[in-house]
């Protein structure tokens, strides 16, 4: 498919998970899956931008995609091909944000 962020053509294969939900290169997304991985039953369609990162417990990273049409949250696996400096600089913006005290960020 063709990303709707970098306009890059995209695998469908994704090392690491089973459903190619987001672009390796840029990490956006388009709504197309309700609620499970791979159903491709919603019918918004709207762009979803990676808006963070999570951590399971068992250590597997997640994005966390936001959809700019209908202002839905998703949990997605990263996959394998994922390009490394986009994760990190997403893993590392609430660092950057001035809005978060550096206290608040210590105590945790």
């Amino acid at each position: 498919f063709r990303c709707v962020g970098c306009r890059l053509d995209v695998p469908l294969a994704a090392p690491g998970t089973a459903h190619r939900n987001h672009c390796p290169s840029c990490l956006v997304s388009l709504h197309v899956d309700g609620r499970v991985p791979g159903d491709r039953a919603a019918g918004c369609r709207g762009r979803m931008v990676a808006l963070s990162l999570s951590v399971r417990q068992d250590g597997e990273w997640m994005l966390i995609h936001h959809c700019l049409t209908c202002g839905r949250l998703s949990a997605n696996r990263i996959a394998g091909d994922d390009n490394a400096l986009a994760l990190v600089r997403l893993a590392l913006r609430p660092l950057a944000d001035a809005e978060i005290p550096v206290r608040a960020m210590l105590a945790l």
